[in-house]
């Protein structure tokens, strides 16, 4: 295989765990407004290593032991600060975790994705309002002519739907105890 075509499987393997990728750092540092520097600095080490990677492994597993890396990495830099820091142990232990608490995420997003384009265009267009735009439902009940107490009902009904089709694609969410 010539560098081209492995850099652009690689460019397409980065491009599609962006989200997961982020979520995990923020979940290593939570609260953290550095995240996203770090993620940046995770994308940047994955791309300076590239050709450590073997085609046909698991990327993501590679990708997310780089960014628990570069987290560590920027735990050492802001140690000075009087921030808590958890041992190795502990470290390792969260890391794993929440590597798995992202894989369910992404599965539950990908089945929202799925259970999305299974809605009327009219329902979607609600949902994308409600959540997804800074005008107000009673806005949006005057430019559509539909009441708010309407809007509201419907997207009572759409959110319970969708839930409904997300657990069936993946089950439905633990409980937390």
């Amino acid at each position: 295989m010539n560098a081209a075509s492995h850099e652009s499987q690689i460019v397409a393997q980065l491009t599609q765990i962006q989200v997961p990728l982020r979520l995990y750092v923020q979940s290593l540092l939570p609260g953290d407004s550095s995240a996203s520097d770090v993620s940046q600095l995770t994308n940047a080490k994955i791309w300076e290593k590239r050709a450590e990677f073997t085609l046909g492994t698991n990327f993501k597993a590679w990708a997310f032991s780089i960014a628990r890396f570069e987290v560590l990495n920027y735990r050492k830099q802001q140690a000075r600060d009087s921030r808590l820091v958890f041992g190795q142990e502990l470290e390792e232990t969260f890391a794993e975790e929440l590597a798995e608490e992202n894989d369910v995420l992404e599965r539950r997003h990908l089945a929202l994705k799925q259970c999305l384009g299974k809605l009327r265009s009219s329902d979607r267009e609600l949902l994308m309002h409600r959540y997804a735009s800074t005008e107000t439902l009673l806005g949006y009940a005057q430019k559509s002519g539909r009441s708010i107490g309407g809007l509201k009902v419907t997207l009572h009904r759409l959110r319970n739907a969708l839930l409904g089709c997300i657990e069936k694609h993946v089950g439905p969410e633990p409980l937390e105890s």
